[in-house]
């Protein structure tokens, strides 16, 4: 097993209960709710951050998480990354090269494990897809509480379609002010046709400070990131 140092940040407290509501919504969605797939619609709505946030609010309560990047177009996880060298990800697994216990990562935040992307591959899709990825995930399953899973935006390739049809839920993140309400039901209509369970979706990067939120000398001068969890059959 690899090791690493990770930049951990300091959250505002708003943005750390928004987190903790979170967490505590997916927990009582279930017992059998232990492997969240987390994707967005485009590029840049947050869902490395909100999948590495609520990786590590789970920690912090106690559970044993694992933190899989499986965005291997396009990986931003391991920005985070301030100490050791990352020999193996989860391509290097995939495509046989070695063992998940090889390309697992122990962090310095207690109880957060991490398989990082890896080197970029011709096709992500397939792996995903393969017989070695679903015995990862039930592997994964048996040693861990939780298993976090981000994945690349639907709206651009079909790879979280496929990780959402191999885990217990999927949680669509959806910027504030970036995408159009037909794009948000669009991802969602393409989630429920590949039989992904949905269980919510988090609403990212809303502005404090206008529109009755937070009004007020404090909040005027801050962007916020602030996250809703919102239940409920959307696109059915």
């Amino acid at each position: 097993m690899q090791s690493v140092v990770l930049r951990i940040d300091e959250l505002q407290f708003q943005t750390k209960e928004a987190y903790k509501t979170l967490r505590s919504n997916i927990e009582f969605s279930g017992d059998d709710m232990r492997v969240i797939a987390i994707t967005s619609s485009m590029p840049n709505e947050g869902k490395s951050e909100v999948s590495y946030e609520l990786a590590a609010s789970f920690a912090e309560n106690g559970a044993k998480v694992l933190l899989i990047d499986a965005d291997m177009r396009k990986s931003v996880l391991q920005s985070r990354v301030l100490k050791g060298e990352i020999q193996n990800g989860l391509s290097n697994c995939l495509v046989g090269k070695c063992q998940a216990d090889d390309a697992m990562c122990k962090t310095n935040l207690e109880n957060l494990y991490i398989i990082f992307a890896g080197p970029s591959t011709p096709t992500p899709s397939e792996l995903l897809g393969s017989e070695r990825f679903t015995r990862l995930l039930q592997g994964a399953k048996r040693r861990f509480d939780y298993v976090i899973i981000d994945t690349p935006p639907i709206g651009s390739v079909i790879d979280s379609a496929i990780v959402g049809g191999k885990s217990d839920g999927t949680v669509l993140v959806v910027g504030s002010g970036k995408i159009s309400y037909r794009m948000a039901q669009d991802s969602l209509r393409q989630l429920y046709a590949a039989n992904c369970r949905m269980i919510g979706c988090v609403l990212n990067n809303i502005k404090m400070g206008s529109s009755g939120y937070g009004r007020g000398k404090y909040y005027s001068s801050y962007y916020y990131r602030y996250y809703n969890y919102y239940r409920g059959n959307y696109g059915k």
